[in-house]
């Protein structure tokens, strides 16, 4: 029977737009799951350090024991066991000497990728590897490759219902769930050449075989599990370099330089952003985040997720004047997340920073008075999503799993009677910032004991303060002098394994 979740992984590789990009990923056997890099940038300020990432494909040879499929220049020619990444080579029909020059849509890639998960299937089952009951397999997808694994997942007429149950769980890397703006408006489903329409909403509607004509079209509507979808979101759009910088510029500053933050994401679905440009040497594949994202929501065991309720946020003192006396204020709050697990020197699983526009943004309305809003309840900023794996823990350190989170929160500029407020007003200030490191220790019943240390005024290898728990959660109170109050909500569940 398989363990801890180990599957066969199918890699889905991205868009190749030109002829030239098109033989170029032909030509690669490994379709760039096998690049690595040997630069990071120290998130937002432009330094460089070197560090060398081999790349997804070796790193799980190296730290899991899978290999390739490849056999004496064959695809899938020997039996293969649970342990293989399969890479599925669809553009080989676009190139004339392997196929006739056409690329294939979006459906007929995800119906051939259909026959690749059962060709997989016949082969472990008819080895006796796994029984037929039992076999699954991993998909992990950059940028439209996760489209083509969508459209095999709720598009009813590609793929049969055998072949949609047999998909464990799905890792996407910068994929354009919700389409792709440039300056702000979706790619217009007319502009067929080299088929970039595939990325118009009214199209991949169609494709996905969405019903009705959604305005977003970045929902499961029910075909898939979303907490088995995680979306590896990039930040960083200065890095992406395709067409000469003119992609980064056309789709700004809150993008991966293609993609934008708000359309990388499937709803519902756990997500992590990182400071990585779509592609190329600072790209989000080809990095030791996606890597350590990618492992975690595959084998991992335990998931975290981090709520913050917000109790009060205090208002610069005109400004709290003007509200006293009957003047209507606005304002909203940024944010901060960075999620690191013990241990992390020189990457982080999660960073949501003002700096590369990934900040959760919430209007005070949105927290205090929903109502006015027309919304049920108050929209607390959901700051994060990790995945944790207990098999890292090594015997010295017991069973003990230890993250922290970088936690900061300011306001955006103040409004008042529809006017900004700029007296007195000092830019780039903090309502609240520190770092919490948490120790979460399984317990026998099922539950956990939550510790947690403010590490900014003490030292974050002690025991800590014990979190509250109410039901199932566990929270920890965060404060400041300046009088902003909050709770930090943890929920902690184990994983299925089987």
């Amino acid at each position: 029977m398989p363990q801890d979740n180990v599957y066969p992984i199918i890699y889905v590789r991205g868009y190749a737009m030109t002829p030239g990009e098109v033989a170029d990923a032909v030509d690669k056997p490994h379709m760039g799951f096998n690049l690595g890099a040997t630069r990071v940038r120290q998130s937002w300020d432009g330094k460089v350090q070197k560090q060398i990432f081999e790349s997804p494909l070796v790193r799980l040879m190296k730290d899991y024991g899978y290999t390739d499929a490849f056999s004496e220049g064959a695809e899938l020619d020997r039996s293969i066991g649970l342990k293989t990444v399969v890479i599925y080579r669809y553009y080989d029909q676009a190139d004339k000497e392997f196929g006739d020059g056409d690329a294939l849509s979006i459906m007929a890639a995800a119906r051939r990728l259909g026959k690749l998960v059962e060709n997989i299937r016949k082969d472990l089952v008819g080895n006796q590897v796994v029984s037929d009951s039992e076999f699954r397999v991993h998909l992990v997808a950059h940028s439209m490759g996760g489209l083509i694994v969508r459209c095999l997942l709720q598009n009813e007429s590609v793929a049969s219902g055998r072949v949609r149950s047999s998909i464990a769980r799905v890792f996407t890397y910068a994929t354009p769930h919700n389409g792709i703006d440039m300056i702000g408006l979706n790619v217009p489903a007319f502009l067929s050449l080299w088929d970039i329409n595939n990325f118009n909403r009214k199209v991949m509607a169609q494709y996905l075989g969405m019903s009705g004509k959604p305005r977003s079209v970045n929902s499961l509507e029910g075909k898939f599990e979303p907490d088995d979808f995680f979306c590896l979101v990039g930040t960083n759009h200065k890095d992406y370099e395709a067409a000469g910088g003119l992609s980064r510029r056309l789709a700004g500053e809150m993008s991966d330089g293609l993609v934008a933050i708000e359309n990388a994401t499937v709803k519902g679905a756990p997500r992590a952003f990182v400071y990585r440009s779509h592609s190329g040497p600072y790209g989000i594949v080809n990095s030791e985040e996606g890597y350590q994202n990618l492992v975690r929501f595959l084998f991992g065991d335990v998931r975290v997720d981090g709520i913050l309720e917000v109790e009060e946020v205090p208002l610069p003192g005109k400004v709290e004047e003007a509200r006293a006396a009957g003047k209507q204020v606005r304002a909203s709050y940024y944010f901060e997340a960075t999620v690191s697990p013990r241990g992390a020197g020189n990457y982080r699983l999660t960073e949501r920073r003002r700096e590369t526009f990934s900040a959760v943004l919430r209007k005070f309305d949105e927290m205090f008075r929903p109502n006015e809003l027309g919304i049920s309840a108050p929209r607390s900023p959901v700051l994060f999503s990790t995945f944790l794996d207990s098999s890292r823990i090594t015997v010295e350190r017991g069973r003990t799993l230890v993250m922290a989170v970088e936690l900061a929160v300011s306001p955006t500029d103040y409004l008042i009677d529809g006017k900004l407020w700029f007296e007195d007003r000092i830019p780039g200030e903090y309502l609240f910032r520190d770092t919490i490191v948490l120790r979460l220790t399984p317990q026998p019943d099922g539950g956990w004991s939550v510790r947690y240390i403010l590490a900014d005024e003490n030292q974050g290898d002690g025991d800590g303060r014990k979190a509250d728990q109410e039901g199932e959660s566990y929270f920890i109170p965060v404060s400041s002098r300046k009088g902003f109050k909050a709770r930090l909500e943890l929920k902690l569940s184990r994983r299925n394994q089987s």
